[in-house]
C-alpha cells in the first residue's frame, strides 16, 4: 500500500501523474502523424475516439477478464487515457469554428465526435467481449 499524501493514495496519484504523461506523448504523436485540414481538428478526433475505444477495451478486461492490480485502472484509465484523449480541446476547436463563422462545421464536429465516441466505447467493449468468448 502506498502512503496517504492529504488523504490520497501516494501510489495511486504517482501511477496517474506517469500514466498522465504517457497518454499526453501518445496524444502529441497522433497530432504529428494525423494533419488537420479544413478547420476540422482531425487529430483531436482521432484521439478522443481511439482513447474511447481503448477504455471499453480496457473496461471489459479488468472488470470481466482479469483480476487486475488495484494500480492497473488509474494508470491505463485515469493517466494513460485521461492524458491521451482530450475532450477539452475538443471545446476549443468547437469554440474556433463557430467563431470562424462554421456554424454548420462546428455542429457536424460537436455532434460528430460525441457519436463517435460512444460508438468507439459499444464498439471496444462489444469486440473484446466477442473476441474473449471466440478464444476461451
Amino acid at each position: 500500500m502506498g502512503r496517504k499524501a492529504g488523504g490520497s493514495d501516494a501510489a495511486v496519484l504517482a501511477v496517474i501523474a506517469l500514466g498522465g504523461g504517457t497518454g499526453a506523448l501518445a496524444r502529441y504523436g497522433v497530432s504529428l502523424w494525423v494533419p488537420d485540414s479544413g478547420g476540422i481538428a482531425w487529430s483531436t478526433l482521432a484521439v478522443n475516439v481511439i482513447g474511447c475505444f481503448a477504455i471499453g477495451v480496457l473496461m471489459v478486461c479488468i472488470t470481466e477478464i482479469w483480476v487486475a492490480h488495484r494500480l492497473l485502472r488509474p494508470f491505463l484509465g485515469i493517466g494513460v487515457l485521461g492524458g491521451f484523449t482530450t475532450f477539452s480541446t475538443y471545446a476549443v476547436d468547437v469554440r474556433r469554428l463557430l467563431e470562424s463563422g462554421r456554424q454548420l462545421a462546428a455542429l457536424g464536429y460537436l455532434g460528430g465526435t460525441v457519436a463517435a465516441a460512444l460508438s468507439a466505447v459499444v464498439l471496444g467493449v462489444s469486440a473484446t467481449r466477442w473476441w474473449t468468448r471466440k478464444t476461451r
